[in-house]
Parts: C-alpha cells; sequence; structure tokens
C-alpha cells in the first residue's frame, strides 16, 4: 500500500526557498513597536534601539495604527517622526515591516465621513472607536486609504531600513451598508448569473422564499433570513472576498513604487470569519499571530498540539516559511487568565513555531504601552523600562539561540501526511442544524485526528479542497461534510495510486451549495470508501458506545474503545469490517472499515472515538503501512513531539517536550549535531521541563 517515495517532496521540491527578505536573510527577530505613543518623549528612540541591540533583535513592525500621527488633520501629513525612527534603524542594523494604518481611521475621519463607520447585521451604524471598524465597499475610505498608502509608498517604499509591508492588522468582521448589501447582489449575479440559478442553489422554493428580483438580496440579519444555508454560505464567501478585495486595494500602490518589497497581513489562529486559503495568491508571504493559553494544565501537550496545527496551516497556504508576527514574550491581557509564562516556556514556544516552518519569530509589543486597552499585554521591554527583567533575558537568550539558526532560513517542511481542512466545509458543518446542534465539535475532531500526527512526530500539511495531493502517503478527512464532486474524485485518484485516507462520519453529505448529495452518502466518496452510510444518530452528553475490534483485524490491534456525540450506521459494501459498535440497536454492525482501491486503502470511522490510545494506535499503523516520513522514529514520550525542516543535504529536528515535566528521548541513529553546541548527540536526550533541543543529521540522499 506505501507509495513510492517522491524525491521533490521529500526535499520541498527545491533546496531552499529564497529569504523573506535579501536585506536580512537571517531568523527575524522583533517585535510591534509603536513610537508614535511616545513622541512626547524623544530618548526613548535612543534608549530602545540600545535595548533592541542588547535583545538581539533585528526587525520591528512599525505604524500599524499610527494614521493619527501621520495624518492628524485631513490633507496635513507628519512624516518627520517616522522618517527618525526608520533613519536609525538603518543606522543600528535594524529592520522594519513598515505597516499601513487602516486597521483604526482618525477620529476626523469618522467625523466628517460617517459613512466609513461600518454597519451592524442589526442595520445599524456603529459609533467611532474600536478597531477594524470601518466599511471596505465605502469610497471614502478607499480614497483615504489609497492616498495614505500611496504617500507612504512614494516616501519608504526604497529605504534601507524597510524589508517588506505590513498591510492593516488582523483583517475581520463585516459590514451590512448600502455600500456592501449592492457589493453583494453584483457578487451574487457574477456568481450564478441568472435568479433561476440562485434560486436552485440556495434551494429557496422551502418556506417560499423563491427570489424574484435581483434587489430582494440582503445578507443575513438575525431579524430578518438566517435559515437559507446557501444564502449563509455564500455570505460569508463574499466577506471573505470583500476584505481580500479591500487587500489588494491597499497593496496596488505600494507595488507601483516598488514591486519587490513583500507585502504581508497578520492572520489569527483557526480564525473562523475569513477563508485563509483565498488569501494565499495574493500575499507575498504568510503571517499570523499565536497567542497560546500555557500552563492551563498539568501537561500543555494539548495547547500546543492546536498550535501545532496552526503553524502546519499557515505555512501549507504557500507551502513555503511563514512568519510568526506576533507571540507575546510573557503574558497578555485579554485572555480569562494572564498567565507567565514559566521558565523556559518562551525558548520553548518560540522554536516551535520555527519547527514547524516559521522564518521570524515577533512579539506584541516591543515597549509597554502606558496607558489605555493593553497597558498591560506583555512586551519585551516593561513599565521599568530596562532590560533587567526576566521577560527581557528570556527574549535576549531566544535571541542568541536564533542567530546562530541561519542555516534553516528557507527550508521546508518535507511532509508526507495531509489533513483536508476548508473554510467552507467549518462554516457548512456548523450551520448544519444536524444530529447535534448543542456541539458537533468539528474542530475538535480535527484535532483528534491531528494531535495522533503530532504525538509521532509526522510533519503535516493542512491542504484545501483545492490542493495538489501529490507527493502524499497519508490524507486524513475528518468531518467533510461540505464535500464536491471534483474533490470526491480526486481523493479517488489519491487512494487508487496508492495513497491511504482515513475518512471519518457526516462526510460526503452535501455539494458546494450546502445541497445534500442523493443516491446514498457519503456521495463523491462512496466507491472509494466502499460503505453506504444510512443513518448518523446524535448521542446525548451522557450517553456511550463501544467501537470493538473484529479479532483478527487487518490493522493487527485489539480492544473496546469508547464511542461518544456521533455514531453512522453503515454498510459495509465492499469494504473490509474491521470494528462494530459494542452496544444498542446497532450492535455488531461495522464502526470501522477499510476499502482496497488500486494500489491503496481508505479507511471509514463512523462514529466519534474518544479514546486518545485508538488515534495512536490507528495512524501509528497506517503511517508504518504507508511509508509515511516521521521526524525521528521510534516511540516519543507524552508530551513529547518531534518536528522537522530539511534542506535535502540535512535534516533540521526538533525535540520539543510540553509534558510539563522532565522527558528523555532515545535518538533512532548517530550521527546527530547539536546545532547550538556544535557537540555530537546519540543515544539519549534528556529535555528537563519545557525543554528543546535543535538536531541536525545529514539525510540519506546526502550520503549515498
Amino acid at each position: 500500500m506505501a507509495r513510492n517515495s517522491d524525491s521533490n517532496k521529500r526535499n520541498g521540491g527545491i533546496g531552499k526557498f529564497p529569504p523573506i527578505s535579501a536585506k536580512l536573510p537571517a531568523i527575524m527577530h522583533g517585535a510591534d513597536y509603536n513610537p508614535d505613543q511616545w513622541l512626547h518623549d524623544p530618548k526613548v528612540l535612543e534608549e530602545d534601539i540600545r535595548l533592541m541591540k542588547l535583545a538581539g533583535c533585528n526587525v520591528m513592525s512599525v505604524g500599524i495604527f499610527a494614521w493619527a500621527a501621520l495624518e492628524p488633520e485631513e490633507g496635513r501629513f507628519e512624516f518627520g517622526w517616522l522618517d527618525r525612527v526608520l533613519d536609525a534603524f538603518a543606522d543600528n542594523g535594524i529592520y522594519a515591516w513598515l505597516a499601513t494604518p487602516s486597521g483604526a481611521r482618525p477620529t476626523w475621519m469618522s467625523q466628517k465621513y460617517p459613512e466609513v463607520l461600518r454597519v451592524g447585521a442589526n442595520r445599524v451604524r456603529n459609533l467611532h472607536g474600536l478597531r477594524h471598524n470601518h466599511c471596505y465597499s465605502s469610497p471614502v475610505y478607499r480614497e483615504k486609504t489609497a492616498l495614505m498608502n500611496a504617500k507612504l509608498a512614494e516616501r519608504y517604499a526604497h529605504h534601507p531600513a524597510v524589508v517588506g509591508w505590513h498591510i492593516s492588522n488582523e483583517f475581520g468582521g463585516e459590514c451590512h451598508c448600502d455600500y456592501c448589501q449592492e457589493a453583494f447582489r453584483e457578487w451574487l449575479k457574477a456568481k450564478y448569473g441568472t435568479l433561476e440559478a440562485l434560486n436552485l442553489a440556495w434551494w429557496t422554493a422551502f418556506w417560499s422564499h423563491t427570489y424574484t428580483d435581483w434587489s430582494q438580496l440582503e445578507s443575513p440579519a438575525p431579524h430578518g433570513e438566517t435559515m437559507v444555508h446557501g444564502h449563509n454560505l455564500d455570505w460569508r464567501r463574499f466577506v471573505t472576498d470583500r476584505t481580500l478585495d479591500f487587500y489588494r486595494h491597499e497593496i496596488r500602490p505600494l507595488k507601483a513604487a516598488n514591486p519587490e518589497l513583500p507585502c504581508t497581513t497578520n492572520m489569527m489562529d483557526l480564525f473562523y470569519d475569513l477563508d485563509y486559503r483565498a488569501f494565499a495568491d495574493e500575499l507575498d508571504v504568510v503571517s499570523w499571530d499565536a497567542y497560546p493559553t500555557w500552563h492551563e494544565a498539568e501537561s500543555d501537550a494539548g495547547v500546543a498540539s492546536w498550535f501545532s496545527f496552526n503553524h502546519d496551516l499557515f505555512r501549507s497556504l504557500k507551502k513555503k516559511p511563514f512568519m510568526l508576527m506576533e507571540s507575546t514574550p510573557s503574558l497578555t491581557n485579554w485572555q480569562p487568565v494572564s498567565k507567565l509564562k514559566r521558565p523556559g516556556m518562551h525558548r520553548l514556544s518560540s522554536l516551535q513555531a520555527v519547527a514547524h516552518g516559521a522564518d521570524t519569530v515577533q512579539y506584541f509589543q516591543w515597549r509597554k504601552s502606558r496607558g489605555s486597552s493593553e497597558k498591560f499585554h506583555g512586551a519585551v521591554v516593561d513599565h521599568a523600562g530596562h532590560e533587567h527583567t526576566r521577560v527581557f533575558g528570556d527574549v535576549a537568550e531566544l535571541g542568541r539561540t536564533l542567530a546562530g539558526l541561519a542555516d534553516l532560513v528557507g527550508t521546508p517542511v518535507p511532509a508526507e501526511a495531509a489533513i483536508l481542512f476548508d473554510w467552507d466545509n467549518r462554516w457548512a458543518v456548523n450551520d448544519a442544524q444536524g444530529p447535534r446542534n448543542c456541539g458537533i465539535h468539528y474542530e475538535k475532531t480535527v484535532m483528534q485526528h491531528y494531535r495522533a500526527l503530532w504525538e509521532l512526530g509526522v510533519p503535516t500539511d493542512i491542504v484545501g479542497s483545492g490542493d495538489d495531493l501529490g507527493g502524499y502517503k497519508l490524507l486524513l478527512v475528518p468531518m467533510a461534510y461540505l464535500l464536491r464532486e471534483e474533490t470526491g474524485r480526486k481523493i479517488e485518484r489519491f487512494v487508487r495510486d496508492g495513497g491511504a485516507a482515513a475518512v471519518t462520519y457526516w462526510s460526503g453529505v452535501v455539494n458546494e451549495n450546502d445541497l445534500c448529495h442523493l443516491g446514498g452518502f457519503p456521495g463523491p466518496l462512496r466507491r472509494t470508501v466502499g460503505i453506504w452510510a444510512e443513518e448518523i444518530e446524535g448521542l446525548y452528553d451522557s450517553d456511550r458506545n463501544a467501537a470493538v475490534m473484529e479479532a483478527g483485524n487487518a490493522l493487527g490491534f485489539e480492544g473496546s474503545f469508547e464511542v461518544r456525540e456521533l455514531c453512522e450506521l453503515i454498510h459495509a459494501e465492499t469494504a473490509e469490517v474491521l470494528a462494530v459498535y459494542g452496544s444498542d440497536f446497532y450492535a455488531g454492525r461495522p464502526a470501522l472499515t477499510v476499502n482496497r482501491l488500486g494500489d491503496g486503502a481508505a479507511y471509514y470511522l463512523a462514529a466519534r472515538i474518544m479514546d486518545e490510545a485508538f488515534y495512536r494506535a490507528f495512524y501509528g499503523k497506517l503511517v508504518q503501512e504507508a511509508g509515511v516520513l516521521r521526524a525521528l522514529d521510534g516511540e516519543l514520550p507524552p508530551g513529547v513531539t518531534a518536528q522537522m525542516r530539511s534542506d535535502g543535504a540535512a535534516d533540521f529536528v526538533f525535540l520539543l517536550n510540553f509534558s510539563g515535566g522532565a522527558a528523555a528521548v532515545e535518538l533512532d541513529q548517530a550521527g546527530y549535531e547539536d546545532m547550538e553546541t556544535g557537540e555530537r548527540a546519540s543515544g539519549r536526550i534528556d529535555l528537563p521541563a519545557n525543554g528543546a533541543r535543535i538536531l541536525r543529521r545529514k539525510t540519506a540522499a546526502s550520503e549515498s
């Protein structure tokens, strides 16, 4: 069943990608810097430069919310302070991601042009305040943004300190004003062409909701339409497209001035409201902001695996190194509990990002604000204003480590396993009004399957339905409720060509318009997995069932594993039964199957098994049979993962201990080198609590 190794996939297609900026071919290390908050005290800049160099910081994001400082009155621009900052950076070997300030507009603009303010789903216009409280369709806001960005580009696009553009900040939210309503109608006309096609796609004959004129179409509203699922889905797609259109509008004057400067916008972990896949082709480099809630439990493995998934997701958007644009050097001010990072956690969590493909480690923020909302958010420089703090010491120590990792810059992650994850499927699953409206737990399900690979140290990509599956050996398809016909055909080809696919319950239920597939579920995957799903039952939280492994099953492990929440009643057509239900009226019916198809195999899990032991055993077997690359062969202790990057000649292996206590790892071979000390490493590696080691080994290809 194992596919032949694809050398291009193993090496990421190339040895290395170019660095994010040729000006700074190193791991970028820095923070959000807000000198506009300190213009009243010129000595702050001088001291900050000294501290940046002391901390080993080589890059800063500047000007993110600085519109009022750049244009204090309409048409009066003040760039002198920014000149001084960037010139000081250039004189001291520090670089800048220069931001466009559109994340928060100045008060004068809201007062003079109220149309720039958003209208909520309740059709009430917002007052001035907060961030991202602006309409992406507003002609005035677009005009003002274009003018500001053009002036920034004219002045700084060729400044020696500027390595790229940081576009706005954490895009999000939606507007329901008249401009956006009209834009939504035009978007629907372009997509469907005719009202007849739209009515059929949305199934508007239901409840007599048929549209007879384009003017009747509006966005979903709490006091209006919310029950047409195709409508809800298309509105979410439109919001993504409208946000992306505004991003394109922002970068146009920047690219006109200097097309070589990369542009990015910082994203957020598994953000619900925007389909980040749509941004991939438009971004020169992907960046995102990570804020784990460390130390919630004795072991940090659960939090770590969630953020590892996100790192893998953002790397996979462009299949190349990404940027960790924001993280906290200590704590946040907005989480339910602001917990301090325990000793070692700053280094461990930062290297976690690098292990999964980050070529930057950056923070919010460099210097703590003195007032307002974020005055207690963590920063490299605390209110004390000097370097003699624990946090500053942690940052400086990491800076020294990162400075020695130049060989990693541009290296890909050689993933041979992938998980299918699409935003429109996510939206549709959660809008389905199906078997468990009290919580169908799509995201938790995805993470449950991902974590098994994380514990095995399997480099993993997070792919979308439009991505090429060539080069992968193992594909996980958890709850692919919305599944296009062409995606089903693609997965079938993947299996026939020798791949192993693991598909779960509640897959292949609806098409891209959220219309149910006819002819039996899992729709486009029925032939691939060789089963027919007749019914699905939602269980009460107190209900329990079990998946009991059949004696002598092909996976080679036994046991009974607890089932909760969802049980699908399936018929094995061409599939072989590996496990059956243990109780209820469907006791003895298939709960886990495998279908041999072509040169590969497709597994179908019909129920949500809760036991983590099942997933370790199940995916351990699939990884072994498919010959999937692991960062380290052998068993890893609970809470410890191994991740890797590779340039084709050398592998860079990260051992990361999130267990909450000391742990030991047995290396699988001799010939490792510690990248920080240069010493040879073999046999047992001891990791303290929150410990991390970075090892280098030659690849088999480089030694042959």
